[in-house]
């Protein structure tokens, strides 16, 4: 970066064919630095990033860029969340499109810088807000990065303000027709919970669409936002029945295996789960009034 460039006004301008636009790298938001904004051939990644690893992040983002939804055969601005090394970004690349990258990570964006990548690289912390102009991309995808916004690795940090931070400078960066669509790894409902109220209070519509929800391994969650009004979401991948492929500020996937069964723990199951291990031959108590009866924790 030269010497007389000021920190806080630098404009990484980015030009195709059909797209030209500004990109503002740096404001008063957060504290993000510019790593470089020329464009340049890219190369093939470090022998240390696993097959396994690339075909991985290339399949979630691929996945991302389906429920995005753009429009075929025009090239877009899109930010990548949590670029990391820029593998993500070579999807993007490959379909047509320019993108800006933002990671947390000042190490995995060296890595970046050395395989050359096409994108523009920012370093910043995504809880403390993306630091862009309003309106310039049309979408933004982000893969394994959301769940880390509820970490809170300094007293400062408070995740649910963060996260609502991140999604209200993410609404005012994209588009009025722009979409996010965010690939994570919630830990429990409760955190499915926090994004979606956090992103809905940002002004944004949208949901939860999870693929293959009956499998262990398989088994996805996409964070898929809009900006320009409620819309359907997206078909989910790995099931063919429309109200289990989305997940809506509710607890459906938890529930959604059983149907037609008791619930965990009432006293139907507990009553089920005895009468089997009778059949069984196993050593199992009588029934009584007090079976399945929450016991009040008083001695």
């Amino acid at each position: 970066m030269g010497p007389h460039l000021d920190p806080f006004l630098v404009c990484a301008t980015i030009q195709h064919t059909k797209l030209c636009r500004s990109v503002l790298a740096v404001s008063e938001i957060g504290t993000a630095q510019v790593l470089r904004s020329s464009i340049v051939p890219s190369s093939p990644p470090p022998s240390y990033f696993t097959s396994l690893k690339r075909f991985r992040d290339e399949l979630h983002n691929e996945r991302c860029l389906e429920l995005l939804l753009l429009a075929e055969d025009t090239p877009c601005l899109l930010l990548d969340i949590g670029c990391g090394s820029g593998l993500s970004g070579s999807v993007l690349e490959e379909c047509g499109h320019m993108w800006v990258g933002m990671d947390i990570s000042s190490s995995m964006l060296d890595v970046a810088l050395e395989r050359e990548t096409e994108g523009d690289l920012i370093l910043a912390d995504m809880g403390q807000g993306t630091p862009f102009r309003a309106g310039v991309f049309d979408g933004a995808v982000s893969v394994s990065a959301l769940q880390w916004l509820f970490n809170a690795d300094k007293k400062s940090h408070q995740p649910i303000k963060r996260i609502y931070t991140f999604f209200s400078t993410l609404y005012a960066a994209l588009s009025r027709s722009a979409r996010a669509v965010f690939q994570f790894y919630p830990e429990n409902e409760d955190q499915l919970e926090i994004l979606t109220t956090q992103a809905m209070r940002a002004g944004f519509y949208g949901g939860v669409v999870v693929d293959y929800p009956n499998s262990a391994k398989a088994k996805k969650f996409f964070l898929v936002l809009m900006t320009g009004g409620a819309a359907p979401l997206p078909q989910a991948l790995g099931t063919e029945e429309t109200d289990g492929l989305q997940v809506k500020y509710s607890k459906r996937e938890a529930t959604k295996g059983a149907r037609g069964k008791p619930l965990k723990n009432t006293r139907a199951w507990l009553l089920e789960k005895k009468e089997r291990r009778r059949k069984q031959g196993k050593n199992t108590r009588p029934d009584s009034k007090y079976t399945g009866r929450k016991r009040s924790g008083k001695f």
